[in-house]
Protein backbone atom coordinates (compact mmCIF):
# COMPACT_ATOMS: atom_id res chain seq x y z
CA UNK A 1 0.00 0.00 0.00
CA UNK A 2 1.15 3.53 -0.79
CA UNK A 3 2.84 5.59 1.91
CA UNK A 4 1.22 8.86 0.88
CA UNK A 5 -2.52 9.46 0.65
CA UNK A 6 -4.32 12.46 -0.78
CA UNK A 7 -7.08 13.81 1.43
CA UNK A 8 -9.86 16.32 0.85
CA UNK A 9 -11.62 18.52 3.37
CA UNK A 10 -15.10 19.94 2.95
CA UNK A 11 -15.90 23.21 4.73
CA UNK A 12 -18.36 25.97 5.40
CA UNK A 13 -17.43 29.21 3.60
CA UNK A 14 -19.15 31.57 6.01
CA UNK A 15 -15.93 33.27 7.14
CA UNK A 16 -12.50 32.67 5.57
CA UNK A 17 -12.74 29.28 3.88
CA UNK A 18 -12.66 29.23 0.08
CA UNK A 19 -14.11 25.77 -0.57
CA UNK A 20 -12.63 22.26 -0.82
CA UNK A 21 -9.10 21.81 0.53
CA UNK A 22 -6.53 19.18 -0.38
CA UNK A 23 -3.80 17.78 1.89
CA UNK A 24 -1.44 14.80 2.04
CA UNK A 25 -0.92 12.22 4.78
CA UNK A 26 2.52 10.61 4.74
CA UNK A 27 2.15 7.40 6.74
CA UNK A 28 5.90 6.69 6.82
CA UNK A 29 6.86 10.10 8.14
CA UNK A 30 3.59 10.31 10.09
CA UNK A 31 2.95 13.84 8.87
CA UNK A 32 0.15 15.96 7.47
CA UNK A 33 1.17 18.37 4.73
CA UNK A 34 -0.31 21.87 4.63
CA UNK A 35 -3.77 22.11 3.13
CA UNK A 36 -4.32 24.06 -0.10
CA UNK A 37 -7.48 25.08 -1.90
CA UNK A 38 -8.48 22.37 -4.40
CA UNK A 39 -11.76 23.91 -5.60
CA UNK A 40 -13.41 27.25 -4.90
CA UNK A 41 -17.07 26.57 -4.14
CA UNK A 42 -19.61 27.80 -1.62
CA UNK A 43 -19.93 25.70 1.56
CA UNK A 44 -18.94 22.24 0.25
CA UNK A 45 -19.73 20.81 3.67
CA UNK A 46 -19.85 17.16 2.69
CA UNK A 47 -17.92 15.20 0.07
CA UNK A 48 -18.11 11.73 -1.39
CA UNK A 49 -15.71 9.97 -3.77
CA UNK A 50 -16.73 7.52 -6.49
CA UNK A 51 -15.92 3.85 -6.03
CA UNK A 52 -13.17 4.02 -8.68
CA UNK A 53 -11.57 7.11 -7.05
CA UNK A 54 -11.88 9.09 -10.27
CA UNK A 55 -14.61 11.56 -9.31
CA UNK A 56 -15.55 13.65 -6.30
CA UNK A 57 -19.02 15.00 -5.59
CA UNK A 58 -19.67 17.79 -3.11
CA UNK A 59 -22.44 19.77 -1.51
CA UNK A 60 -22.51 23.29 -2.97
CA UNK A 61 -24.15 26.62 -2.26
CA UNK A 62 -24.38 29.82 -4.28
CA UNK A 63 -26.40 32.58 -2.62
CA UNK A 64 -29.97 31.34 -2.19
CA UNK A 65 -29.30 28.24 -4.31
CA UNK A 66 -28.12 24.90 -3.01
CA UNK A 67 -27.21 21.54 -4.52
CA UNK A 68 -24.22 19.49 -5.66
CA UNK A 69 -21.08 19.78 -7.79
CA UNK A 70 -19.19 17.10 -9.74
CA UNK A 71 -15.40 17.06 -10.13
CA UNK A 72 -12.87 14.96 -12.02
CA UNK A 73 -9.88 13.90 -9.91
CA UNK A 74 -6.45 14.12 -11.55
CA UNK A 75 -4.90 10.86 -10.44
CA UNK A 76 -1.26 11.92 -10.06
CA UNK A 77 -1.83 15.17 -8.23
CA UNK A 78 -5.35 14.94 -6.83
CA UNK A 79 -6.24 18.20 -8.59
CA UNK A 80 -9.99 18.76 -8.96
CA UNK A 81 -11.52 19.84 -12.27
CA UNK A 82 -15.18 20.83 -12.09
CA UNK A 83 -17.47 18.97 -14.47
CA UNK A 84 -20.77 20.63 -13.60
CA UNK A 85 -23.19 21.52 -10.83
CA UNK A 86 -26.90 21.23 -10.14
CA UNK A 87 -28.35 23.86 -7.83
CA UNK A 88 -31.98 24.56 -6.95
CA UNK A 89 -33.60 27.25 -4.84
CA UNK A 90 -33.20 26.85 -1.09
CA UNK A 91 -30.73 25.44 1.42
CA UNK A 92 -28.09 22.96 0.20
CA UNK A 93 -27.98 19.28 1.26
CA UNK A 94 -25.88 18.21 4.25
CA UNK A 95 -24.98 14.68 3.11
CA UNK A 96 -24.50 12.73 -0.10
CA UNK A 97 -23.43 9.31 -1.32
CA UNK A 98 -22.76 7.84 -4.75
CA UNK A 99 -22.84 4.30 -6.09
CA UNK A 100 -22.30 3.51 -9.75
CA UNK A 101 -24.35 6.12 -11.59
CA UNK A 102 -26.72 7.44 -8.93
CA UNK A 103 -26.00 10.19 -6.40
CA UNK A 104 -28.33 10.52 -3.40
CA UNK A 105 -28.51 13.55 -1.12
CA UNK A 106 -30.03 14.39 2.26
CA UNK A 107 -31.25 17.90 3.05
CA UNK A 108 -31.50 18.85 6.73
CA UNK A 109 -33.35 22.14 6.28
CA UNK A 110 -35.81 20.90 3.65
CA UNK A 111 -36.31 17.45 5.19
CA UNK A 112 -35.95 15.78 1.82
CA UNK A 113 -33.97 13.22 -0.15
CA UNK A 114 -32.62 13.91 -3.63
CA UNK A 115 -31.86 11.37 -6.37
CA UNK A 116 -29.49 12.45 -9.15
CA UNK A 117 -28.41 10.28 -12.06
CA UNK A 118 -24.77 10.56 -13.16
CA UNK A 119 -24.43 11.13 -16.90
CA UNK A 120 -22.06 9.58 -19.42
CA UNK A 121 -19.52 12.36 -18.82
CA UNK A 122 -19.87 11.92 -15.05
CA UNK A 123 -21.93 15.08 -14.75
CA UNK A 124 -24.70 15.36 -12.16
CA UNK A 125 -28.13 15.46 -13.77
CA UNK A 126 -31.10 17.38 -12.35
CA UNK A 127 -32.64 15.31 -9.58
CA UNK A 128 -35.99 14.29 -8.19
CA UNK A 129 -36.89 14.80 -4.54
CA UNK A 130 -38.89 13.05 -1.82
CA UNK A 131 -40.00 15.07 1.20
CA UNK A 132 -40.47 13.63 4.69
CA UNK A 133 -43.21 14.66 7.10
CA UNK A 134 -43.47 14.56 10.88
CA UNK A 135 -41.77 15.88 14.01
CA UNK A 136 -40.40 14.80 17.39
CA UNK A 137 -40.52 15.83 21.07
CA UNK A 138 -37.19 17.71 21.18
CA UNK A 139 -37.13 21.47 20.49
CA UNK A 140 -34.97 20.84 17.42
CA UNK A 141 -37.48 18.32 16.04
CA UNK A 142 -40.12 20.81 14.91
CA UNK A 143 -40.06 19.24 11.43
CA UNK A 144 -38.19 16.55 9.45
CA UNK A 145 -34.41 16.99 9.32
CA UNK A 146 -32.90 14.43 6.96
CA UNK A 147 -29.25 14.13 7.97
CA UNK A 148 -27.87 11.01 6.30
CA UNK A 149 -28.75 9.52 2.93
CA UNK A 150 -26.57 6.63 1.81
CA UNK A 151 -26.50 3.16 0.32
CA UNK A 152 -26.68 -0.11 2.19
CA UNK A 153 -23.53 -2.24 1.71
CA UNK A 154 -25.31 -4.56 -0.73
CA UNK A 155 -26.27 -1.54 -2.83
CA UNK A 156 -29.91 -2.63 -2.89
CA UNK A 157 -31.34 0.15 -0.75
CA UNK A 158 -30.95 3.78 0.23
CA UNK A 159 -31.12 4.32 3.99
CA UNK A 160 -32.10 7.69 5.47
CA UNK A 161 -31.57 8.96 9.02
CA UNK A 162 -34.12 11.65 9.88
CA UNK A 163 -33.06 13.60 12.98
CA UNK A 164 -36.34 15.50 13.12
CA UNK A 165 -38.70 12.51 13.20
CA UNK A 166 -36.60 9.85 15.02
CA UNK A 167 -36.90 7.54 12.01
CA UNK A 168 -34.54 5.38 10.02
CA UNK A 169 -36.18 4.93 6.63
CA UNK A 170 -35.26 2.48 3.88
CA UNK A 171 -36.01 3.09 0.20
CA UNK A 172 -35.58 1.14 -3.01
CA UNK A 173 -34.51 2.88 -6.21
CA UNK A 174 -37.02 2.37 -9.02
CA UNK A 175 -38.00 3.74 -12.43
CA UNK A 176 -34.50 3.63 -13.86
CA UNK A 177 -33.01 4.82 -10.57
CA UNK A 178 -35.02 8.05 -10.73
CA UNK A 179 -37.54 7.41 -7.97
CA UNK A 180 -37.57 6.14 -4.39
CA UNK A 181 -40.04 3.53 -3.16
CA UNK A 182 -40.54 3.25 0.60
CA UNK A 183 -39.56 -0.16 1.92
CA UNK A 184 -39.27 0.04 5.72
CA UNK A 185 -39.27 2.45 8.67
CA UNK A 186 -37.66 1.97 12.08
CA UNK A 187 -38.81 4.27 14.88
CA UNK A 188 -35.95 4.79 17.32
CA UNK A 189 -36.10 6.26 20.83
CA UNK A 190 -38.20 9.45 20.91
CA UNK A 191 -36.09 12.60 21.02
CA UNK A 192 -32.84 10.78 20.21
CA UNK A 193 -32.33 12.42 16.79
CA UNK A 194 -30.69 9.84 14.48
CA UNK A 195 -27.86 11.48 12.51
CA UNK A 196 -25.40 9.06 10.84
CA UNK A 197 -25.11 5.32 10.29
CA UNK A 198 -22.30 2.91 9.44
CA UNK A 199 -22.47 -0.78 8.55
CA UNK A 200 -20.43 -3.71 9.82
CA UNK A 201 -18.43 -5.42 7.02
CA UNK A 202 -20.49 -8.57 7.59
CA UNK A 203 -23.50 -6.74 6.14
CA UNK A 204 -25.70 -7.93 9.00
CA UNK A 205 -25.23 -5.19 11.60
CA UNK A 206 -25.44 -1.40 11.52
CA UNK A 207 -24.50 1.31 14.01
CA UNK A 208 -26.74 4.37 14.14
CA UNK A 209 -25.49 7.49 15.95
CA UNK A 210 -28.07 9.79 17.55
CA UNK A 211 -27.19 13.49 17.69
CA UNK A 212 -29.54 14.58 20.47
CA UNK A 213 -29.06 11.71 22.93
CA UNK A 214 -25.40 10.91 22.00
CA UNK A 215 -26.04 7.18 21.74
CA UNK A 216 -24.95 4.48 19.35
CA UNK A 217 -27.82 2.18 18.45
CA UNK A 218 -26.73 -1.29 17.40
CA UNK A 219 -29.10 -2.64 14.75
CA UNK A 220 -29.68 -5.95 13.05
CA UNK A 221 -29.97 -5.38 9.30
CA UNK A 222 -32.10 -7.76 7.25
CA UNK A 223 -30.73 -7.50 3.71
CA UNK A 224 -33.64 -9.40 2.15
CA UNK A 225 -36.17 -6.78 3.28
CA UNK A 226 -34.08 -3.67 3.98
CA UNK A 227 -35.43 -3.54 7.54
CA UNK A 228 -33.71 -2.89 10.87
CA UNK A 229 -34.32 -4.00 14.45
CA UNK A 230 -32.74 -2.56 17.62
CA UNK A 231 -30.28 -4.59 19.70
CA UNK A 232 -28.45 -2.17 21.97
CA UNK A 233 -28.19 1.49 23.01
CA UNK A 234 -24.84 2.69 24.37
CA UNK A 235 -23.73 6.21 25.36
CA UNK A 236 -20.82 7.91 23.55
CA UNK A 237 -20.22 10.50 26.30
CA UNK A 238 -19.54 10.10 30.03
CA UNK A 239 -22.66 9.66 32.15
CA UNK A 240 -21.69 12.65 34.30
CA UNK A 241 -21.35 15.07 31.36
CA UNK A 242 -24.34 17.41 31.70
CA UNK A 243 -23.56 20.09 29.13
CA UNK A 244 -24.96 20.08 25.61
CA UNK A 245 -23.40 17.55 23.25
CA UNK A 246 -24.27 17.18 19.58
CA UNK A 247 -23.06 13.80 18.37
CA UNK A 248 -21.54 13.89 14.90
CA UNK A 249 -19.99 11.15 12.76
CA UNK A 250 -19.61 7.40 13.15
CA UNK A 251 -17.23 5.06 11.31
CA UNK A 252 -16.12 1.43 11.59
CA UNK A 253 -12.85 -0.30 10.76
CA UNK A 254 -12.74 -2.58 7.73
CA UNK A 255 -12.10 -5.61 9.97
CA UNK A 256 -15.29 -4.82 11.90
CA UNK A 257 -13.53 -4.77 15.27
CA UNK A 258 -13.82 -1.11 16.29
CA UNK A 259 -16.35 1.70 15.96
CA UNK A 260 -15.47 5.38 16.39
CA UNK A 261 -17.94 8.18 17.15
CA UNK A 262 -17.47 11.96 17.36
CA UNK A 263 -18.85 14.30 20.02
CA UNK A 264 -19.34 18.04 19.50
CA UNK A 265 -19.60 19.83 22.82
CA UNK A 266 -17.70 17.20 24.76
CA UNK A 267 -15.16 17.61 21.92
CA UNK A 268 -14.08 14.00 21.89
CA UNK A 269 -13.97 10.76 19.98
CA UNK A 270 -15.44 7.66 21.57
CA UNK A 271 -13.83 4.31 20.81
CA UNK A 272 -15.91 1.13 20.97
CA UNK A 273 -14.91 -2.51 20.63
CA UNK A 274 -17.25 -4.77 18.65
CA UNK A 275 -18.06 -7.95 20.53
CA UNK A 276 -17.47 -11.10 18.53
CA UNK A 277 -20.62 -13.10 17.97
CA UNK A 278 -23.15 -10.40 18.88
CA UNK A 279 -21.64 -7.30 17.19
CA UNK A 280 -22.73 -5.31 20.25
CA UNK A 281 -20.43 -2.59 21.58
CA UNK A 282 -18.35 -2.01 24.69
CA UNK A 283 -16.68 1.32 25.41
CA UNK A 284 -12.89 1.34 25.17
CA UNK A 285 -12.12 5.03 25.76
CA UNK A 286 -13.25 8.59 25.10
CA UNK A 287 -10.40 10.92 24.13
CA UNK A 288 -10.17 14.64 23.26
CA UNK A 289 -10.51 15.40 19.54
CA UNK A 290 -7.61 17.85 19.47
CA UNK A 291 -9.85 20.82 18.80
CA UNK A 292 -13.32 22.25 19.14
CA UNK A 293 -16.47 20.76 17.58
CA UNK A 294 -15.28 17.54 15.81
CA UNK A 295 -17.78 17.56 12.96
CA UNK A 296 -16.32 14.45 11.35
CA UNK A 297 -13.23 12.26 11.09
CA UNK A 298 -11.89 9.55 8.80
CA UNK A 299 -9.70 6.48 8.96
CA UNK A 300 -6.89 6.66 6.42
CA UNK A 301 -6.73 3.83 3.81
CA UNK A 302 -4.10 1.95 5.86
CA UNK A 303 -6.30 2.36 8.98
CA UNK A 304 -3.17 2.99 11.03
CA UNK A 305 -4.29 6.58 11.51
CA UNK A 306 -7.42 8.58 12.19
CA UNK A 307 -7.79 12.17 11.02
CA UNK A 308 -10.24 14.38 12.94
CA UNK A 309 -11.79 17.58 11.59
CA UNK A 310 -12.66 20.20 14.22
CA UNK A 311 -14.98 22.81 12.76
CA UNK A 312 -14.90 25.62 15.33
CA UNK A 313 -11.13 25.51 15.87
CA UNK A 314 -10.53 25.09 12.12
CA UNK A 315 -7.99 22.30 12.43
CA UNK A 316 -7.37 18.80 11.14
CA UNK A 317 -5.60 16.56 13.67
CA UNK A 318 -3.68 13.32 13.14
CA UNK A 319 -4.08 10.38 15.55
CA UNK A 320 -2.18 7.08 15.53
CA UNK A 321 -4.43 4.05 15.94
CA UNK A 322 -3.52 0.90 17.85
CA UNK A 323 -4.90 -1.79 15.58
CA UNK A 324 -5.04 -4.34 18.41
CA UNK A 325 -6.87 -2.24 21.01
CA UNK A 326 -8.49 0.42 18.84
CA UNK A 327 -7.08 3.16 21.10
CA UNK A 328 -6.03 6.51 19.66
CA UNK A 329 -2.94 8.60 20.40
CA UNK A 330 -2.87 12.22 19.27
CA UNK A 331 0.28 13.22 17.37
CA UNK A 332 1.78 16.70 17.01
CA UNK A 333 0.54 16.88 13.42
CA UNK A 334 -2.12 19.56 13.04
CA UNK A 335 -3.00 21.56 9.92
CA UNK A 336 -5.30 24.53 9.60
CA UNK A 337 -8.45 24.16 7.50
CA UNK A 338 -10.95 26.97 8.18
CA UNK A 339 -14.51 25.92 9.06
CA UNK A 340 -13.69 22.29 8.29
CA UNK A 341 -16.56 19.80 8.27
CA UNK A 342 -15.63 16.45 6.69
CA UNK A 343 -12.51 14.70 5.44
CA UNK A 344 -12.16 11.99 2.78
CA UNK A 345 -9.18 10.10 1.36
CA UNK A 346 -8.46 8.68 -2.07
CA UNK A 347 -8.21 4.96 -1.36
Amino acid sequence: MAAKFIGYAGTYTRKTSEGIYQFVLDTEKETLQKAEVAAKVGSPTYLTISEDNKHLYSVAQDGDMGGVHAYEITQETGELKQINGQLVEGAPPCHLDVKKDVLVTGNYHKGEIGVHNIGSSYEVEQGSFVKHEGSGPHERQEKPHVHYTGYTPDGNYVVVADLGTDKLVTYKLENGARALKHVSTLNVKAGSGPRHITFHPNGKTAYLFTELSSEVVVLDYEASTGSFTEKQYIKAIPEDFNETNDASAIHITSDGKFVYAGNRGHNSIAVFAVQEGTDELSLVEIIPSGGEWPRDFVLDPSEKFLVASNQHSGNVVLFKRDEATGKLTQTDQVIEVPEVVCVKFLG
